[in-house]
Parts: C-alpha cells; sequence; structure tokens
C-alpha cells in the first residue's frame, strides 16, 4: 500500500467519522422530539436530496464530514420542537451523542484490530540488558508485569516505555507477580550508558518489557476497552503537555499534519507487513483519531459540543440566581468569538503543518 493510497483513505476515514458524529446528534434529536431540518452526508454543493417526512436528507460533494441542522439550535424559534425549547437534560443528551457516538466507533475499530491481529503486548519485564544489572536490586523480577507506574495504571507494553520515559530516575512501581500485587514503593531506575544488540553505546535504564499474551475472545473484548481507555488518557496527557508547556504550537497537528503521519503509518505497516500490515496501522490511527475527536468535542470550548454544554450550565446557574435566562445574543457573541478562535487555531496549525515539510 502506497503512502498516497494511504492518505486517501484516512481522509475518507475521517470524513466517515465526522459524519458518524453528527450521525449521533441525529439520532438522539430525533428520539428526544426535536425537529430537524436537514441532514447532511459530506459537505459543499448538493448532489442528491430526498425530503422525508420534516427532514431533508443529503448527500454532498465533498466527503468531509456532514451536519445536523436543528431547528432553533443556532437560531430564535417559537416551534415547541425546536432545540432550545427543550429540557436542558434532553440537551446535553443531544450534544454528548455525538462524542459518544464517535468513542463508540473507535472502540469498534480496536475490536476489529485485535481481533484480527491480536493483542499488543503485556507489559511484563523480562529482563535487563547486559551492564544495568543493579536494576534486579531494585526488587524487580523476570516475569513481574507493571501494573502501575509513578500512579498510572499500565496496560500494555507501549504504555510501560511511555510512562517509563515519562518518569524521571526515581519510579513508584506495582507490579502482578503470580497474580498478586506487589507495592515496590519507589525504586531508582536510572539512565545509564549500554551497549545495545547491535553495538551502539546507549543511554537507557536497561530493562526489557513485553511479552506476547495469550489471546482469548474475553481478553481480546477487555484489551479492547484497555486501549480506547488509553487513547482517551493520551488525548488528556497532551492536552496537559500543551497547557504546561511541555510541547508547543510546532508539536500540534491539523489536518494536513494526519494525513502526512497517515502516509507514514501506512508505509510503515507495509513494510513491516505487507498491506494487511499497512490496513491495520491506517484504522488503529483511525481509532485513535476517532477517539480523539470525542474528547476534543466535550472540551467547554465555545463552537465544540462541549462549550454549548457548558454554556448550558452556565445558564442554568445564572437562572437560578435570576430567575431568568441569559439573552441568546450574548451567547451568540461567546460562540461566535470561540468559532473565530477556533479557526484562527485551525489555520495557525495548518501553517505550521506546511512549514514542517519545507523547512
Amino acid at each position: 500500500m502506497t503512502a498516497f493510497l494511504s492518505v486517501v483513505l484516512i481522509i475518507l476515514f475521517f470524513g466517515i467519522l465526522i459524519a458518524i458524529h453528527e450521525l449521533g446528534h441525529f439520532i438522539a434529536a430525533k428520539a428526544l422530539g426535536v425537529r430537524v431540518n436537514e441532514f447532511s452526508i459530506g459537505m459543499g454543493p448538493a448532489l442528491l436530496s430526498r425530503e422525508k417526512g420534516e427532514t431533508l436528507y443529503s448527500l454532498r460533494a465533498f466527503p468531509i464530514g456532514g451536519f445536523c441542522a436543528m431547528e432553533g439550535e443556532q437560531e430564535d424559534s417559537d416551534d415547541p420542537r425546536s432545540f432550545q425549547s427543550k429540557p436542558a437534560w434532553k440537551r446535553f443528551i443531544i450534544l454528548v451523542a455525538g462524542a459518544f457516538m464517535n468513542f463508540v466507533a473507535g472502540l469498534l475499530i480496536i475490536l476489529v484490530i485485535f481481533f484480527a491481529a491480536g493483542s499488543p503486548a503485556a507489559p511484563v519485564f523480562t529482563g535487563v540488558m547486559a551492564g544495568a544489572e543493579s536494576v534486579l536490586d531494585t526488587g524487580l523480577r523476570p516475569g513481574d508485569q507493571f501494573y502501575t507506574i509513578d500512579g498510572h495504571r499500565i496496560y500494555f507494553q507501549s504504555d510501560a516505555i511511555t510512562f517509563l520515559n515519562r518518569a524521571g530516575e526515581d519510579v513508584a512501581v506495582t507490579v502482578l507477580r503470580d497474580g498478586e500485587k506487589v507495592d515496590l514503593g519507589t525504586i531508582h531506575l536510572p539512565y545509564l550508558r549500554l551497549v545495545d544488540e547491535t553495538g551502539q553505546t546507549v543511554e537507557k535504564r536497561g530493562v526489557y518489557v513485553g511479552q506476547v499474551q495469550e489471546d482469548t475472545v474475553l481478553t481480546r473484548l477487555r484489551n479492547s476497552w484497555y486501549q480506547a481507555v488509553d487513547y482517551v488518557r493520551l488525548v488528556w496527557i497532551s492536552l496537559g503537555d500543551l497547557l504546561t508547556g511541555a510541547v508547543g504550537l510546532r508539536d500540534l497537528s491539523g489536518v494536513i499534519g494526519i494525513t502526512a503521519v497517515a502516509g507514514q503509518v501506512g508505509q510503515a505497516g507495509a513494510e513491516a507487513a505487507g498491506a494487511f500490515g499497512a490496513l491495520i496501522n491506517l484504522l488503529d490511527f483511525t481509532a485513535l483519531i476517532a477517539i480523539n475527536l470525542a474528547v476534543m468535542n466535550l472540551l467547554p470550548i465555545p463552537a465544540l459540543d462541549g462549550g454549548q454544554i457548558f454554556l448550558m450550565i452556565v445558564n442554568g446557574i445564572y437562572r437560578l440566581f435570576t430567575r431568568r435566562n441569559i439573552n441568546p445574543k450574548y451567547l451568540g457573541y461567546v460562540n461566535a468569538a470561540g468559532f473565530c478562535c477556533l479557526i484562527a487555531l485551525m489555520v495557525l496549525v495548518a501553517i505550521s503543518d506546511v512549514t514542517k515539510f519545507i523547512l
């Protein structure tokens, strides 16, 4: 599978994920009695459209998402079935439904991957590099499975590597040993100058982690859930790094950066295991994007679903004390300002993506 084909597939997958997001809003709105004026798959000029009941269903030219236009969502409406006329709990469910559908889509993709290719390696400590024998004095024993590292739950080999890389030289570790949890306390795992398998001198902790685990239907189902939870955690960690300054704007990626990474991911999979490996890698990347979309859409940022939920809560608190709602005009100003800021950020990230390729 070529890098070009990988890019085409990830753009298609990305469009499907956005359409699934809007489908979540659509299903919830219909179920809770909100009038939906139009439900569209794709954006841009309409290619096909058909009105059924009160809703116009359309297929548009560009396969990059879709939309669910609910009565009274963006404008005042006297319709008793408008979005704004519904109780807060119904509006909350409708707003959350899009992110929920993205999370479910990501979880289902992970299930497909794990049943097709097996679960990731377990986070089992298997030994040490030559010259790092002092690690065995910390209480770690070959066969121990990392359970937590610095308080973070460890599910797979990749988790152990990630959190060991983020940890200092003193690491709080709990392991599973013969099925029992053993708290090793804070152990000293300094970086050492060691010689790796290729004969090169490297700075590493000298710890080998990773063991193929026995897969059953139940373990694959469980591990699929763990992987989905892991991806949620990865998004939160990335957001935390952004807020603390550990990463900057140049480390962010937009659509351009994502498609570039997709090409690399597909190529790497193809080199390792042919077309099957490329497809598995792309599906895994798509699952990560799906769960990323779910989390990001629930952030309290105006113009996103989470921003709408946040404003709804603020309005509820305001009404509790004043017996009246915030003027919708002001809420519209906040949404418009948030939307402009969001577009500005997307433009900046796109420029950053382009400069990564040029410079």
